[in-house]
């Protein structure tokens, strides 16, 4: 099956779907009624149709033409993308804290992913781990086998990686059942009130904006408990600790408290401030990292120091 485009180009499509219009959708954007019923980003939906891959009763149409309940879309998905693969790479500021047959720990720096994924072509915990030699454990999807938990590319600190089997499925487990204790630091615009409080609050996608997370209430569970450790004039220092794992969970969480964290545009900090401050990301730092040793069953505890950017911002706000 192929789709033709402008300029008589011809390119491979992949699965051509076929569905009406539900009223529930009646009077909704194009784009975005595409998006919602076969679950695609608003970005990708948006691309389809102005490809021409998507048409109304059999005639293509503007994406921010309305829908009407009843009509019936054609629709033909992008070919599936071929998965990223592990490029051995080495990766600067890439730290190992700890590491056995079982297990490697590492200090994250910012910029560096855990894992290759579509989109990405920056460096990577996995792909940094084996430039180092280490061999990592071959559960898991092929990008990111091995990975058990893992940090935002703008977030830094302590990251643990299976090395053997076993590990990867009691460490799986363990996170799991939240038998992990995962500490972070984040600078917080203004003051909490109460200075020691807990957010549980679902996080699912934006409904509007690509790359964004936000609580809805139809997503999943989120829990993130924090403890204010010291205040400035204009943000305080926290300990946070979390239950859940979600997708930018503390950073969806404190912005939700109207807290953002001081640098973290995305989620409404004030670029004025980050300015002064002299950071280009979010000031959260993945502190410290407890569980059982899955080779052992000992318990094990991994602390990260503040890289040198959250050090000097901190300084700046002690000054």
């Amino acid at each position: 099956m192929t789709s033709t485009h402008d300029a008589g180009q011809v390119r491979p499509a992949g699965e051509r779907r076929t569905l009406p219009v539900p009223e529930g959708l009646d009077g909704m954007r194009l784009d975005q009624a595409v998006s919602r019923l076969l679950g695609l980003s608003r970005t990708t939906a948006a691309a389809l149709v102005e490809a021409g891959d998507v048409l109304v009763d059999g005639a293509a149409r503007p994406k921010s033409d309305r829908v009407t309940a009843g009509s019936w879309l054609e629709v033909v998905l992008p070919a599936p993308a071929a998965p990223p693969t592990v490029i051995a790479e080495t990766v600067p500021g890439l730290r190992v804290i700890y590491a056995d047959d079982d297990i490697v720990v590492v200090d994250k720096p910012v910029g560096v992913a855990a894992h290759p994924s579509p989109g990405w072509t920056g460096p990577t915990v996995i792909g940094g781990l084996a430039a180092l030699g280490h061999t990592i454990a071959t559960s898991g999807a092929a990008e990111r086998q091995g990975v058990v938990h893992r940090l935002d590319v703008g977030t830094t600190g302590v990251m643990a990686v299976a090395k053997s089997e076993r590990a990867y499925s009691l460490l799986k487990r363990a996170f799991k059942l939240r038998e992990v204790e995962k500490r972070y630091h984040a600078v917080v615009q203004g003051h909490l009130d109460p200075l020691r409080g807990t957010v549980d609050a679902p996080i699912d996608r934006h409904p509007t904006h690509d790359y964004r997370w936000a609580v809805m209430a139809s997503g999943k569970p989120s829990i993130t408990h924090y403890d204010t450790l010291e205040a400035f004039p204009a943000a305080s220092l926290l300990d946070v600790r979390l239950e859940t794992g979600r997708t930018h969970q503390i950073r969806v969480h404190l912005s939700t408290l109207r807290h953002p964290c001081v640098g973290d545009l995305t989620y409404g900090a004030d670029p004025t401030l980050a300015t002064r401050l002299g950071l280009s990301r979010q000031w959260l730092h993945a502190r410290e990292l407890a569980f059982a040793h899955p080779g052992t069953g000992e318990p094990v505890r991994f602390v990260s120091d503040y890289p040198d950017d959250l050090a000097h911002a901190l300084r700046i706000l002690r000054d």
